[in-house]
């Protein structure tokens, strides 16, 4: 990573403060309450994108709603990522920045507000969400590239690729439908390029502790959204008529599944995986997966609610699967961004827990059964710490 001549600690609340690129040695780096307050807003859109999908697949209209599901999350994941990229490395926390992060902020709900649309097609509002938490990013790198002048062409490079794919999201919402998705795949790789294409030239300063804590809390978040959107779920159905009985084994199950997923993701730091620009890139970029994952896990717990009282069209393999599927993702991501790195012993037991996942739908309990096979894992992987740990003194 490049050095940084920058200040160890923003100017809090100054008027205006130069943009000066942060040490990446900083000590007691950790998120600020802008940070904080900027993710609690995300937590609107990823409420509306789980819910879309809950529904859709209830519905047995699993195909769109995968696919709506995934562009939204797209859009919600690649804007807070570059959020706190740039946090990471320029975060001076003056007025004018806590302006533009505001204004970041209100594409977020301008964003949310058009998540259901998405999933019929129609990328009007979703569009104007986006362009509007993007073109303040852009306003954010321009202000940098002034400021830090060995990281001048990074910061223009940033501001014109954000920029001009941004033209090709407007002209995206105004195009025939069969032009959506083919143009959706298109600008998506063109916005997943920029951050290589502007890093080339001369890094940015990003912090490997800060980047680290961003990304655990994200995760927390979604997770938390599950836990909520389960909960919701059980709400209505008890409401309906149905039965504590009907319920209580997706909500055993559901509460092992969440809380061994945490778990497997903060058993130890990461952030000493972060050692080359090239690693954080593939770190960053697996994260869509995990934070999808996790994500969509709240969305099937919903779904096995509404099998189990009677309120989904959806059969009991199929609610399994709307589960088994996505803890499943989460559990090769964590593999391989987590734990294949560090070369253990164990490494291969996170993708055999995956397929006993996968196959969990083929009995009658598949959320306890998929609860208990985490929690088993997540033992395995703590005994073996445990043994390792005096080996490594």
């Amino acid at each position: 990573m490049a050095e940084s001549t920058g200040p160890a600690e923003p100017p809090c609340g100054r008027l205006v403060a130069p943009m000066t690129p942060r040490a990446v040695d900083e000590h007691h780096r950790t998120a600020t309450p802008l940070e904080l307050f900027f993710d609690l807003v995300f937590v609107v859109a990823v409420a509306q994108a789980s819910s879309g999908l809950h529904h859709a697949v209830a519905d047995r209209d699993v195909a769109d709603g995968v696919i709506g599901f995934a562009m939204a999350f797209f859009g919600l994941w690649w804007a807070w990522m570059n959020f706190t990229w740039f946090a990471s490395a320029y975060d001076c926390d003056d007025v004018p920045y806590r302006l533009a992060v505001f204004v970041q902020m209100t594409g977020a709900l301008i964003f949310a507000a058009g998540v259901p649309a998405l999933a019929e097609g129609d990328l009007g509002v979703g569009v104007a969400g986006y362009v509007v938490m993007r073109l303040a990013a852009v306003a954010q790198w321009l202000r940098a590239a002034a400021s830090d002048p060995p990281r001048r062409a990074t910061g223009r490079r940033y501001a014109l690729g954000i920029g001009l794919v941004q033209l090709g999201w407007i002209g995206l919402a105004f195009a025939p439908a069969a032009f959506v998705m083919p143009g959706f795949l298109t600008f998506l790789v063109v916005e997943l390029l920029i951050p290589a294409w502007a890093e080339r030239v001369a890094p940015t300063t990003w912090h490997p502790h800060h980047i680290a804590e961003r990304f655990g809390l994200m995760t927390i978040i979604v997770l938390g959204e599950s836990i909520l959107a389960a909960t919701v779920a059980i709400q209505s159905a008890l409401r309906a008529g149905g039965a504590p009985a009907d319920v209580g084994p997706v909500i055993v199950g559901g509460l092992l599944i969440v809380f061994s997923l945490w778990w497997l993701y903060f058993d130890r730091p990461v952030h000493d995986l972060l050692t080359t620009l090239r690693r954080a890139f593939v770190w960053g970029y697996g994260h869509y997966f995990v934070f999808a994952s996790a994500a969509a896990v709240g969305a099937g717990l919903a779904i096995a609610v509404d099998q189990a009282t009677g309120h989904a069209d959806i059969g009991s393999r199929g609610a399994g699967l709307a589960v088994a599927i996505p803890v499943a993702v989460y559990l090769i991501c964590l593999w391989v961004l987590h734990t294949r790195p560090r070369g253990e012993r164990i490494r291969y037991l996170g993708p055999l827990t995956a397929l006993l996942v996968l196959l969990a739908p083929l009995t009658e309990h598949a959320i306890p059964l998929t609860g208990l096979l985490l929690a088993a894992l997540l033992a395995v992987q703590l005994a073996a710490g445990r043994r390792a740990r005096p080996a490594a003194v």
